[in-house]
C-alpha cells in the first residue's frame, strides 16, 4: 500500500468472518494497494476477492485490463495474479470486499479469467441483491450468534456463485453439483472451527458429517489439494498471524504452534520453514522489530555444553 502523501494518510479497516467468507470494510485516504509477483511468490492463499466502492471512485487493474467503479459496480479479482486498486478522488473512500477460496466458487479457471480487471454491473438484477447484502452486513456491526455465522456465509457463497455464473452464463448448476458444493461448504466450515484441535485429521472430519475418508478425498479431488494439506495450510496461517501480531509479542513460539494444532514443535519449525522460507522466531524477529534471542547457556557450539568438573573431580 502507498499514498502520495505519507505524512497525512489515515485509514481503518473492519474485518468480519463468515465462516469461509470474509468481509472488510476499508475506508482510506487516496492511495494504491498492490498485489505484486514477489507477494504471490511468498504466499498465495488462492482466493477470489470482490471488491466495490462504497462511497467515492475505485480503479481495479488486472489481467491488462481497468476497471472503473462507482456506486456499487464490482469487480474480480484473482490472488494468483498481480493487480492493483488504485484510489485517487480527493477525502476518503469506503470499499467493500469480500474474500472466498477459489475452491468453494465452481467457476471454470479460464472462463472466470474472461472476468478480471472488468467492470461488472452491482446496481441492478442478482449483482444488486449481492452487493446490498455485502454492504448491509458490514453495516450491522452487531455480532451474529455462531449458528448465524455459517448460514449468512452459505448465502453469501452462494450470491457470489450465482452472481459471478450470471455474468459467465455458465447455467445452472445440477443437483448433484450443488450438493457437494454445500458439503464442501460444510466441510470448510468446520475444518475453520476445529483447527486448534491437534486430533483434527481427515478421519476426524469424514465422521463429523458421516462420510468415508475416500469420499472425503474424492471430493477434495476438485480443489487441487488434500485434507491434511489444507489443514496444514490454515494452521501455518493462523500462525503466521500470531506470530507478526505486536499484541502477542511475548507468547512463546511453541505456545503459538500447539494454538494452533502442532504437537511437535520441531514438525512445525520445519512445516514453518518449508512454507515461509524463514524460520517462526526469525519471521517474529523481522516482522516485529525484536532483539534477537540470547544465546541459550546450556547450550555450546555443537549443542548442549559439557557439565564442568566438581574439584574432586566427580
Amino acid at each position: 500500500m502507498s499514498s502520495p502523501d505519507p505524512g497525512r494518510f489515515r485509514a481503518t479497516a473492519r474485518a468480519m468472518d463468515l465462516g469461509p467468507v470474509t468481509l472488510t470494510e476499508l475506508t482510506t485516504l487516496p492511495s494504491v494497494l498492490r498485489r505484486t509477483p514477489k507477494s504471490i511468490r511468498r504466499s498465495d492463499p488462492e482466493l477470489y476477492t470482490v471488491v466495490f466502492p462504497r462511497r467515492g471512485v475505485l480503479t481495479v487493474r488486472q489481467a491488462g485490463r481497468d476497471a472503473l467503479l462507482t456506486a456499487h459496480d464490482f469487480a474480480l479479482c484473482d490472488s494468483s495474479q498481480p493487480f492493483s486498486l488504485r484510489i485517487t478522488a480527493p477525502g476518503t473512500t469506503t470499499l467493500i470486499s469480500a474474500r472466498v477460496p477459489r475452491a468453494l466458487l465452481p467457476l471454470p479457471a479460464r472462463q472466470a479469467d474472461r472476468l478480471l480487471g472488468t467492470r461488472l454491473p452491482g446496481g441492478e438484477g442478482i449483482g444488486a441483491l449481492l452487493t446490498r447484502f455485502l454492504d448491509d452486513m458490514t453495516t450491522d456491526t452487531a455480532p451474529q450468534p455462531t449458528a448465524d455465522v455459517a448460514r449468512l456465509g452459505a448465502v453469501a457463497l452462494d450470491l457470489l456463485a450465482a452472481t459471478l455464473a450470471h455474468h459467465l452464463d455458465t447455467g445452472p448448476r445440477n443437483e448433484d453439483e450443488s450438493g457437494r458444493r454445500a458439503l464442501l461448504l460444510d466441510i470448510d466450515t468446520y475444518i475453520h472451527d476445529h483447527l486448534p484441535e491437534p486430533h483434527l485429521s481427515p478421519r476426524a472430519v469424514a465422521d463429523a458429517h458421516h462420510i468415508s475418508v475416500s469420499y472425503l478425498h474424492r471430493l477434495f479431488r476438485t480443489r487441487d489439494t488434500t485434507v491434511t494439506a489444507l489443514i496444514r495450510r490454515r494452521r501455518l496461517e493462523r500462525a503466521h498471524r500470531d506470530l507478526t501480531d505486536r499484541r502477542l509479542w511475548d507468547v512463546p513460539v511453541h505456545r503459538v504452534a500447539a494454538r494452533w494444532g502442532f504437537k511437535d514443535h520441531s514438525a512445525f519449525t520445519r512445516a514453518f520453514r518449508a512454507a515461509y522460507g524463514i524460520a517462526p522466531s526469525d519471521l517474529r524477529e523481522l516482522a516485529l522489530g525484536l532483539p534477537a534471542a540470547p544465546p541459550d547457556p546450556a547450550q555450546g557450539p555443537n549443542g548442549p555444553a559439557a557439565p564442568e568438573a566438581s574439584p574432586s573431580g566427580r
